[in-house]
């Protein structure tokens, strides 16, 4: 084997160790705190401000989100009204679970298969694939969902899209508790 290929396959084995430990796991907080809980911080009315940005980091909108969770034992609700900046409204009504693990499941019209996900201290994460309407045609877009409890009454939502392993655009919201 010459020099050129061994260099090659060393600086490949050094790119692959290097992405590979990029990536945080939720195990990365199982020792902080507040313990982030679905069924207590999504019970209630809640206020949701948003922006969508591309894979270049412009912000393409904004919006905001009333929320309305309801738990009857493990089954929640999670009702979303959008207001986008540009007048659109939208709606998702998301079916949530607390599996007997303490993970949980969610499934919604414009989701498709479902979310799973858990949370380890402040953390929560959940994968799903969501029906996003780009130019009047509806495309699967892969979202990876992490949520970060900041206190009792306020959390950030940061969600990567890709489509085909592509990163194609990030949402981040600031999701707070209204006061009943």
């Amino acid at each position: 084997m010459n020099c050129l290929a061994v260099f090659a396959r060393m600086l490949l084995v050094i790119m692959i160790v290097f992405l590979g430990g990029c990536s945080a796991t939720l195990d990365d907080y199982k020792n902080t705190q507040p313990n982030f809980d679905m069924k207590t911080f999504f019970d209630g009315q809640l206020k949701a401000y948003g922006i969508v940005q591309n894979r270049s980091g412009k912000v393409l909108r904004r919006f905001t989100v009333d929320l309305d969770g309801r738990w009857q034992g493990d089954k929640g609700t999670l009702e979303e009204d959008f207001v986008y900046d540009d007048g659109e409204k939208q709606r998702r009504v998301w079916l949530l679970e607390k599996m007997p693990d303490g993970s949980y499941s969610g499934t919604a019209d414009d989701v498709i298969g479902g979310a799973v996900g858990s949370a380890q201290g402040f953390a929560f994460s959940w994968q799903y694939t969501l029906l996003i309407n780009v130019d009047g045609e509806d495309w699967a877009i892969n979202l990876d969902d992490w949520i970060y409890q900041i206190d009792e009454t306020r959390l950030i939502n940061k969600t990567e899209m890709t489509k085909w392993g592509f990163n194609v655009g990030e949402v981040i919201l600031v999701i707070e508790k209204i006061d009943k």
